[in-house]
């Protein structure tokens, strides 16, 4: 039974159409690494599983080289922390793990994500059944390149999470998948939130900046959402762009629909996008309608630093 189980697995994962290639997963349960996507499992009885209590985070393979790993495994420390998940393992060691399993993977170009469970143990709704938190991760190869083209957005109508939740990358993400289907159905590539009071404050999964008429960098405070590792990235390289003045500032605030949506640029950022210039938010054109050269210069600056960046952002991976 449990090779025709293995034997099923593998040919569903073979009819996949997917880019997406899955060339190496660890698991604290396992203690070890695995390059059978087949083995790649999670119990049905991990909390993050049956609960949702468990948080998440990512980041980029490009040319051996991970990049913002640091800040990304910081992030997903705290958002443990707030999700009341003790770490199985010291920063060190779960640093190590993520290196030694892009390692293992020989995967040069894709993305790292990892998971930090409450736990196995039961059903409850309360972890205390669980015995210790795990561990997940998977080496994702992809090589789809990343597209410049300006897209559509639409306000969503899917309530955004409340503060506490927002600021935590739990995989609690069924509002943001829903927001993404709600766009998608209308032909657009992603829905954009409001807060409580009426200020933009992201998307399902990128954040948002505004190039205004005074050629002004404006992006909402991360107080209330994600706060969103490329964007601040953008935020540091965004400076060179002020020395040669091709923006005259940098803000970070909050931002009326009405100032984003007269905007000259308004542009997407995130780990899945990088840079991506919006064309259109509703049924207002923004700007003159086209991709905007802010955009495209910090898609540049981004670029470059994947590529060539200090030491802080580009961590070798030891193949």
């Amino acid at each position: 039974m449990f090779v025709k189980a293995i034997e099923r697995i593998k040919s569903t994962q073979a009819n996949q159409k997917s880019k997406q290639q899955f060339l190496a997963m660890y698991s604290s349960i396992f203690g070890g690494i695995t390059t059978d996507p087949a083995a790649m499992v999670i119990p049905m009885d991990d909390h993050m599983v049956h609960r949702g209590h468990g948080v998440f985070d990512t980041a980029a393979i490009c040319d051996g080289y991970l990049y913002e790993l640091d800040q990304h495994l910081d992030r997903i420390i705290r958002s443990a922390s707030m999700a009341k998940i003790q770490l199985p393992f010291d920063r060190e060691s779960l640093r190590r793990i993520l290196i030694q399993t892009v390692s293992a993977s020989k995967c040069r170009k894709g993305s790292l994500r990892y998971w930090l469970s409450a736990g196995v143990g039961d059903f409850q709704l309360s972890p205390v059944g669980c015995h210790q938190s795990t561990f997940y991760v998977i080496v994702i190869q992809d090589d789809s390149p990343f597209v410049s083209k300006g897209v559509k957005v639409i306000t969503s109508s899917i309530p955004i999470k409340p503060p506490q939740f927002g600021t935590v990358k739990s995989v609690n993400y069924l509002p943001n998948v829903l927001s993404k289907m709600e766009a998608e159905e209308t032909g657009a590539f992603a829905a954009i939130w409001l807060d409580g009071e009426g200020f933009i404050a992201e998307g399902p999964n990128m954040n948002v900046a505004f190039v205004t008429k005074e050629r002004l960098l404006l992006m909402p405070q991360f107080d209330k959402i994600l706060s969103g590792c490329t964007a601040k990235r953008v935020l540091t390289l965004a400076k060179a762009l002020v020395r040669e003045g091709k923006l005259h500032g940098i803000k970070v605030g909050n931002v009326t629909v009405e100032e984003g949506k007269k905007a000259e640029e308004m542009i997407l950022l995130g780990s899945g996008v990088l840079v991506r210039p919006v064309v259109q938010w509703d049924e207002q054109v923004i700007g003159n309608g086209k991709e905007g050269p802010v955009a495209q210069a910090l898609l540049d600056l981004i670029l470059e630093d994947m590529q060539s960046g200090p030491p802080t952002v580009r961590v070798a991976v030891p193949y």
